[in-house]
């Protein structure tokens, strides 16, 4: 198919396409960066099956999400500074599944119906969720480095405060990097500088966004490495089992957490170099690969809540009293079954939120404030004064 028509007249009904917001433009541009070759026209293209999958995989990041933020809202006490990052976290992996879902379900034969204004939308939404992702998960390595490695003596007001400022920030700029494309930088009627894989997209601001990321993850695995020498030179110098198992299990979650994003996230950053330096005749033959590379980003945010939050046993109890409590709502189990369990969970919550009042411990004995307790997610649940 070619509805470019010659080279003279291109640029001109770009313009005219471009200044009436016509979804022609797309076409346009898709046309030009070969998308829709071997293919019989705009209308042709369905993902069938494969689109399903998608599907499923966005609504399974949805649902894990949404579990684990309701639980977490409705069933914690603790509303500490890992509160407030557990629930950015999961509020931005929730936000990351339904704009997957939503890129999905207007993909195929209805991108060309789309609006250019709506394509950026589709497009910079599902941007701007994955860089609220990633720079939740920057934010709470930064907080666990300052709490176990650089602690610094501040009120519980105070560190709340910068928190919830530092969590509005993160949202800001992830909004912003998201919505660039819509705001103008774009390559519209600029075909020569355009994306292959996003042929509306500017190579200039992909590459912006890859050097971000980058700069994003080699950041994460700093942090992380110098929380791993802290807490392995800590388990060295424990004598007491329960202490080393404690190290043991929080020097686990630092190695699932580097090694899910490093896989999740790796494969589209290579992809999206590939598609800035490479020819469009290369960009096309792994064109279909983009596809399973996003999905496969996307599914960091389901592995997320995996490991920020059913490695804590605090939020695990909460998610199991919160099924506990809907699963007695609808009569699926008996009340002496389910009010055992919440009695239990209840417990163990109280076992774990009375290590974690505030400095409660250095105020009754000098020596339980060295004591290292148990990991409360990927973020440890030692105390920052």
């Amino acid at each position: 198919m070619n509805t470019t028509g010659s080279p003279a007249e291109a640029p001109e009904a770009c313009q005219q396409l471009a200044a009436s917001g016509h979804s022609q433009l797309i076409v346009l541009h898709y046309n030009h960066s070969g998308r829709l070759l071997g293919r019989a026209g705009p209308e042709d293209g369905g993902l069938g099956v494969l689109r399903g999958l998608f599907v499923a995989v966005s609504s399974l990041v949805v649902l894990e999400n949404l579990l684990v933020l309701a639980a977490i809202v409705t069933r914690m006490r603790s509303r500490r500074w890992v509160y407030y990052c557990l629930v950015n976290i999961t509020l931005s992996d929730l936000l990351t599944g339904l704009a997957y879902l939503v890129n999905v379900l207007l993909s195929g034969p209805q991108t060309f119906h789309l609006a250019p204004a709506s394509w950026f939308l589709r497009e910079g939404v599902l941007f701007m969720s994955l860089a609220a992702s990633t720079f939740s998960l920057l934010f709470t390595a930064g907080e666990r480095f300052a709490t176990m490695v650089r602690p610094v003596a501040e009120s519980g007001n105070t560190k709340r405060g910068r928190v919830l400022g530092f969590i509005g920030l993160c949202w800001l700029l992830a909004a912003l990097l998201g919505l660039l494309p819509l705001l103008g930088w774009n390559c519209v009627c600029a075909f020569q500088s355009c994306s292959s894989l996003l042929p509306l997209y500017s190579k200039a601001y992909i590459l912006f966004c890859v050097v971000i990321f980058a700069c994003i993850l080699a950041t994460i695995t700093v942090l992380y490495g110098a929380i791993f020498r802290v807490v392995r030179a800590n388990g060295q110098k424990a004598s007491r089992h329960p202490v080393r198992r404690k190290a043991r299990r929080l020097l686990n979650t630092v190695l699932m957490i580097l090694v899910a994003f490093v896989v999740c996230w790796g494969p589209l950053f290579g992809l999206l170099l590939a598609d800035i330096f490479g020819s469009n005749v290369w960009a096309q033959e792994y064109l279909r690969g983009m596809d399973w590379i996003l999905a496969l980003a996307v599914l960091n945010s389901a592995i997320n809540p995996l490991i920020y939050s059913f490695r804590s046993r605090e939020v695990c109890r909460a998610v199991l009293g919160f099924l506990c409590c809907g699963c007695l709502r609808l009569g699926l189990r008996g009340p002496g079954d389910c009010l055992a369990r919440a009695a239990e969970a209840h417990s163990g919550a109280s076992t774990t939120d009375s290590s974690l009042r505030p400095r409660d411990s250095f105020r009754g004995s000098r020596s339980l404030s060295f004591r290292m307790r148990e990991p409360l997610t990927s973020i440890s649940s030692v105390r920052s004064v």
